[in-house]
């Protein structure tokens, strides 16, 4: 059989009044590249438009790219890293792996409170950095995600409560007039519209927009073949075949917009990098940057215990056996195992028998860096990511791919490009998932197979469950008798359904807070039906609640005060009602498989009252004050309270009582 000739050479020289001079230069290059079936199809004098518009994306693609040779430095790179995935090199041979340094914690214990408390004060020095860049079309939902409800109950959405989250962080923590934290998102050509006006429409849902940065990340070239060949469009050559590089990208845009530097010139410390639809991943900011000031870290990943050969990436410390450099880098689940066997144990990723969990800890992709030292890497690499390619090849040889691949960048793989002594100053936080991770990223059909399988469902449902029990588990562990809810199931997946706690983070944004929000301890007793939601600014002070229905408390502004004593709320309050598949409901209810049913609900609304506490109760306010009710106390309702063991309410029965009588409202 015959050799196929070599294509005939691209003649480029017909068309340089068609293309400016700037994407001649490029398009030359790409010619000496072996990219010259780009240009392959054109014809002189036909197609002008189509040819500007190729010419275009080039030079995007050509720009975007960090490296200095642009659209060429990213095809070597392709080609040498499809050389090493064709010859099937393992890239973590000659690494040996260890336990990387870092701190577990448990939410209510003295261990847990220091290390927030140490953290506390760096809150008002840290910058926000949202990764944000896609759609809600894999959950069953056509708008972007951040705009999807947290939770039903209050229906705010995801962005709405990250940006109150940094307000109630900078009122609290901050200098009034001179703090303003700021709040960086990275968005896709798909979000880039959609954020902004999600933003304007709500007016930056209160934070001075001159402290939001929005960076847009853009797409990479799609690789055809091992010899690193740009893919164009099969239905029409004009158009380059693009795809996402990665959420590595947030690094190179931190750099090149200049917000790395700005914020650490600024007066910031530190940065921390979170995830658009995980609702839980503030809750245990504070205590992680207790650990990054205790420990030293450049970097810290806060993390979540993890079952060995649980499939999720683990934190892991490499040491090169050769060079004896350390890395304290994410490990993939599937090459964890293998290369613990190859190593340092026979047996493989197995689950200490102490914790019953894997000694490596799980990564959930929430990055704390100490911005100082940021920046300073960020000038040495342009914030550029080590990549990595994973062609699915079509035949044995590995010479044919089924579709075009491309190059990856991930943002956990910053201490890749790290140097000397901050190899070492590397290290994690693991706090329990139920309190700081649960994603919303599944539509219904894949989560409920994934919980049959035993994993997290990982739905919106899921979420907003997860929403409300990780604030019922902080309440519970200042000494709160809370009940747990029943479960139910709605689109095949299963959750516990109450209570639903709903905090305000202008009244509590850290656990430690809750402390003096609900003082009465074991005097404060919510069933596993109740709806609790504490609105607003306000302190408030709860030294005494019965709550068996839905209680919306609005705490008011900044300034206002209230107490509460022998407060008892009964009704028939909130409950789940199914929806039909087929009903006219919007996109985020048919995700949930239900809509919130507010049968009866008590609102109390606090005010300010000269600058002094106010003890609700004393006056006319949310409907006066009765005697309590005889028997009250031995109705069964509220036996399972009596049942509750002090070490499962740490805070015992403390706190509270006191004036103003017994108020009951039904």
């Amino acid at each position: 059989m015959s050799e196929t000739p070599p294509p005939a050479p691209v003649k480029l020289k017909p068309f340089a009044k068609t293309i400016s001079k700037d994407e001649m230069a490029l398009a030359k290059k790409l010619v000496d590249d072996g990219q010259g079936h780009l240009f392959a199809h054109w014809k002189a004098g036909k197609e002008s438009k189509k040819i500007k518009a190729q010419m275009a994306a080039l030079m995007q693609l050509h720009k975007s790219y960090p490296l200095e040779e642009g659209l060429l430095s990213y095809t070597k790179n392709a080609r040498d890293l499809l050389a090493v995935s064709k010859a099937g090199k393992n890239p973590l041979e000659g690494w040996i792996p260890s336990v990387p340094q870092g701190e577990s914690l448990t939410v209510g214990t003295p261990e847990y409170d220091e290390f927030e408390s140490a953290g506390l004060p760096l809150l008002s020095k840290t910058g926000f950095v949202l990764v944000a860049g896609g759609l809600g079309e894999r959950l069953g939902y056509k708008g972007i995600k951040v705009e999807l409800p947290t939770e039903s109950c209050t229906e705010i959405c995801y962005l709405q409560y990250y940006i109150e989250t940094i307000i109630a962080i900078q009122e609290k923590y901050g200098t009034v007039g001179k703090t303003h934290l700021p709040l960086a998102i990275m968005v896709s050509d798909d979000t880039y519209e959609k954020t902004n006006t999600l933003l304007k429409k709500n007016k930056y849902f209160g934070m001075d927009k001159k402290y939001v940065t929005i960076m847009k990340q853009e797409k990479v070239a799609a690789i055809s073949s091992n010899d690193g060949k740009i893919a164009q469009d099969e239905a029409d050559k004009y158009k380059i075949e693009c795809k996402p590089h990665g959420h590595g990208d947030v690094h190179s845009l931190m750099h090149s917009s200049g917000t790395a530097a700005r914020w650490l010139n600024a007066g910031l410390e530190y940065c921390v990098f979170f995830q658009d639809t995980n609702g839980l991943g503030f809750h245990t900011l504070a205590a992680s940057l207790g650990v990054s000031s205790k420990l030293n870290l450049v970097m810290n990943s806060l993390a979540i215990p993890r079952k060995a050969k649980q499939a999720v990436g683990a934190v892991c410390q490499l040491t090169n056996s050769e060079t004896k450099e350390e890395r304290t880098i994410n490990v993939e689940y599937n090459q964890l195992d293998p290369l613990l066997r190859a190593t340092v144990s026979a047996d493989g990723d197995v689950n200490d028998p102490k914790t019953n969990f894997s000694p490596y800890p799980g990564n959930i992709n929430q990055l704390l860096f100490s911005l100082k030292e940021y920046v300073e890497n960020l000038k040495e690499t342009s914030g550029v990511m080590a990549e990595f390619v994973n062609p699915k090849y079509a035949d044995p040889a590995k010479t044919i791919f089924k579709k075009p691949t491309r190059l990856e960048c991930m943002m956990q793989d910053y201490p890749m490009v790290l140097k000397g002594e901050d190899t070492k100053r590397v290290g994690f936080t693991s706090v329990a998932a139920d309190m700081c991770f649960s994603p919303v990223k599944n539509d219904v059909i894949s989560g409920a197979q994934a919980q049959a399988s035993g994993t997290h469902p990982a739905v919106a449902f899921s979420g907003e469950s997860d929403h409300y029990n990780a604030v019922a588990k902080i309440v519970r562990s200042v000494g709160c008798k809370v009940q747990i809810g029943e479960k139910k199931t709605f689109n095949g997946v299963t959750m516990i359904a109450g209570p639903k706690i709903v905090v305000s983070p202008g009244v509590c944004c850290q656990p430690g807070e809750y402390k003096s929000t609900f003082a009465g301890g074991g005097n404060v007793m919510i069933t596993g039906g109740s709806v609790l939601i504490l609105k607003g600014k306000g302190k408030v002070t709860i030294n005494s609640l019965k709550l068996d229905g839905a209680l919306i408390i609005d705490t008011g502004g900044l300034k206002s005060e209230t107490v509460f004593d022998n407060l008892v709320v009964e009704n028939k309050g909130w409950t789940e009602k199914a929806v039909v598949e087929a009903a006219n409901n919007p996109e985020w209810v048919k995700m949930r498989g239900f809509v919130m049913e507010k049968s009866e609900t008590v609102e109390i609304i606090c005010s300010h009252h000269a600058g002094k506490p106010y003890k609700w109760g004393e006056g006319s306010v949310g409907g006066g004050v009765v005697e309590p009710k005889e028997g009250e106390e031995e109705d069964p309702k509220w036996a399972w309270a009596k049942e509750v063991k002090e070490e499962e309410a740490a805070g015992g029965e403390g706190g509270g009582g006191g004036g103003g009588g017994c108020c009951v409202i039904s």
